[in-house]
């Protein structure tokens, strides 16, 4: 399924309150926390060059957080963000003065962290996210996750010494459990996903985000015209859409959410013009993306700055992340997850459709921007899908002299 985005707000400014969240000088206090982080580097900016050419395009950048900060994926820039937000807002509370992230690891401040408890439900990545945060500032955690997460995804958040609780039903069940016990037991909720009268920790998680986009255009020897990216309940999808609503204006990149077709909230929601909660069906492989009903706030921005939603199946997942595996040429190989590769997909599908393509403004000067939201975070599932370990793949860019890579 595809559709232009008919909203009544489509094309207008983001709202003041969402552009100040992920505007410039949020983005530029977000990338000052991340140098107080341990292991912090910028992650590589991959270019497909072979691959383009194929297809009929200028160029294809992407963007791997497979690399981000030993999490494997982006959501190590939102959860963990949140989380020192939060403690650095509380000790500034209890100190009387502002406390910075410089501040994390003093007496005072680890005290007022040691009482905290943070709690959040999860697919696997960003309750990994809000756990790394949790034991970075010495706060309490407690990760929700559904009956689909595996039991890697769930052993992984457990290495941060995360409690986890087991809630039975899906994502969007396991969410409204971890904020039901959270208010119970006065627990801290960093939810990804935002609902009437929660937004503002989802708007800090969002804002987390906004490194990768500072990162990439810096890598970047010109801003992208299309962008083709991964939703789930939004979040990641309205953080890049709005950012660059607020960078570029009128100029910002052509920007496509992409679902997949057995989880559609954003689609379906685009459909009806307003929030919609999809039913339940057969899961889908992108499990990071299986979400049924999406983030308000995420909306309300998609609704304005996204240009196109479309949808794609499994088949054509698992094929985006053998692709990225086995390239073609000099073009580095990229280890993607289930939901990792979900952008490359969608913009194979567009390219070999010449309706399509005309309808978005795909030719061969385009430059086009991808996200790999998260490298093999279930190896036992990257190995069953690619048919190689991630180390498998990876070995292929050592010594490869044509690996084509921009790092600022």
């Amino acid at each position: 399924m595809f559709l232009l985005n008919k909203h009544a707000d489509y094309g207008k400014p983001i709202d003041a309150a969402d552009a100040e969240v992920l505007g410039v000088e949020a983005a530029k206090t977000v990338e000052r926390f991340l140098h107080h982080r341990q292991g912090h580097k910028p992650t590589p900016l991959l270019q497909l060059a072979k691959l383009a050419r194929e297809i009929g395009v200028g160029s294809i950048l992407v963007k791997d957080e497979g690399h981000r900060l030993g999490l494997g994926s982006f959501k190590a820039l939102g959860g963990s963000y949140a989380v020192i937000r939060l403690v650095l807002e509380e000790a500034s509370k209890r100190l009387g003065r502002e406390v910075d992230v410089g501040e994390l690891q003093n007496e005072d401040v680890k005290v007022i962290a040691s009482k905290m408890t943070v709690a959040c439900a999860t697919d696997g990545n960003h309750g990994r996210a809000v756990a790394m945060g949790a034991q970075l500032v010495g706060a309490k955690c407690s990760i929700f996750v559904h009956s689909g997460v595996s039991k890697e995804r769930i052993d992984a958040i457990a290495r941060y010494g995360a409690d986890i609780i087991r809630v039975d039903g899906n994502y969007d069940d396991s969410v409204h459990e971890a904020a039901r016990v959270a208010e119970e037991k006065h627990w801290m909720t960093v939810s990804d996903t935002s609902w009437p009268g929660y937004e503002r920790i989802p708007g800090f998680v969002m804002q987390g985000y906004t490194a990768l986009l500072t990162e990439a255009l810096r890598q970047m020897p010109q801003p992208p015209t299309h962008v083709f990216l991964q939703a789930g309940v939004g979040g990641i999808a309205a953080a890049v859409a709005g950012h660059f609503s607020v960078l570029f204006g009128d100029k910002r990149p052509f920007f496509v959410v992409v679902d997949p077709s057995r989880a559609a909230c954003i689609v379906q929601t685009a459909l009806a013009g307003q929030p919609v909660k999809v039913d339940r069906g057969e899961a889908t492989v992108m499990a990071m993306l299986e979400c049924y009903e999406p983030s308000l706030v995420a909306w309300r921005i998609l609704a304005h700055a996204a240009d196109a939603f479309m949808t794609i199946d499994d088949p054509d997942a698992i094929e985006a992340m053998k692709l990225l595996a086995n390239p073609g040429g000099s073009d580095p190989a990229v280890v993607a997850g289930e939901s990792g590769g979900v952008g490359l997909a969608a913009l194979l599908k567009i390219a070999a459709d010449t309706e399509l393509r005309t309808k978005i403004g795909l030719d061969a000067q385009s430059r086009v921007f991808l996200i790999n939201t998260e490298g093999a975070t279930d190896p036992v599932l990257y190995e069953k899908f690619v048919g190689a370990t991630p180390a498998d793949i990876t070995a292929k860019n050592v010594g490869q002299s044509g690996r084509k890579e921009m790092v600022a």
